[in-house]
């Protein structure tokens, strides 16, 4: 059956939207469909592959365009729910957007181009590299994608497979072209985005700040980025909820540090002497 996400605008694209970026108010009529970028954004990392087709695969190589990296591997469901999706987001906006795949957790490259031929990929795809994935902030769920402004710079994060119209829409937002009745928010990466930035956080998954004085808060934020998790992730334990929020031993470190806080242990002191005890200093021996 022919797709027809993209081919209609005006009133039922501005009708998807609403359906699928509603907010949470109790009246239909009063909600408002919400993209939010990154406010001040970092710039994505760079980096050199070869694409299945021989060619180079770089993010200078599509200067002045808005980039949707996805990250993607053949044996991924969602992945492959979404693919024909972003083949026809390219070819609709193939003069503005480049859209690039990074395999992750898949090396058969023969494989990888059958799958490729067979789903009709227009997108360059080329075999991401461990080092590239950490870049990346270890690429935890699959799918994951990134969007880049036309300057290079990472606006937004997507985990899983998210409704195509959604990418549209902030792609069309990017390009400076029309989007309809949708409101665009900023927001300040505190981790979403690169995990380095969890130190500006000041709330974290899974972990209660609310009995804290503002005081006692810096102070235990301060110690969630100042520890290491020993779960064998190697982040601290703020990156460690921010990056896997079902990590238990983050989770035990990071409540443990609050009691602590809350409750500090009565530090021991030199007990009082007694008034009335007090035995006059001995004399001299003569």
């Amino acid at each position: 059956m022919k797709r027809t996400n993209y081919q209609r605008l005006g009133a039922f694209f501005a009708t998807l939207l609403l359906v699928s970026f509603s907010t949470s108010s109790s009246r239909a009529e009063d909600r408002q469909p919400i993209i939010r970028f990154v406010r001040n954004p970092d710039p994505a990392p760079e980096f050199s592959l070869t694409g299945l087709d021989g060619k180079p695969v770089t993010l200078a190589g599509s200067k002045g365009k808005v980039i949707l990296l996805n990250f993607w591997a053949t044996w991924c469901g969602p992945c492959r729910a979404e693919i024909p999706d972003l083949v026809e987001l390219q070819n609709k906006y193939k003069e503005h957007l480049q859209i690039l795949g990074l395999v992750v957790d898949d090396d058969d490259q023969d494989a990888i181009k059958d799958f490729a031929d067979k789903f009709g990929i227009n997108y360059p795809v080329a075999l991401a590299t461990i080092d590239i994935r950490l870049q990346y902030g270890g690429i935890p769920a699959l799918p994951t994608s990134f969007v880049l402004d036309s300057e290079g710079r990472i606006v937004q994060k997507h985990e899983g497979l998210r409704d195509p119209v959604l990418y549209e829409t902030e792609i069309r937002a990017l390009l400076g072209l029309p989007i309809g009745n949708v409101k665009v928010e900023t927001f300040e990466d505190t981790g979403q985005i690169f995990l380095k930035n969890a130190e500006r956080a000041t709330e974290l998954p899974g972990v209660d700040l609310a009995k804290l004085t503002a005081e006692q808060k810096i102070s235990a934020l301060h110690k969630f980025n100042a520890q290491t998790c020993t779960c064998g992730c190697t982040y601290t334990l703020a990156q460690c909820r921010i990056y896997d929020r079902n990590c238990q031993i983050s989770k035990a470190a990071t409540s443990k540090i609050i009691a602590a806080i809350t409750h500090p242990t009565p530090s021991k002191s030199t007990p009082a002497k007694s008034v009335h005890g007090t035995s006059p200093p001995k004399e001299k021996e003569k």
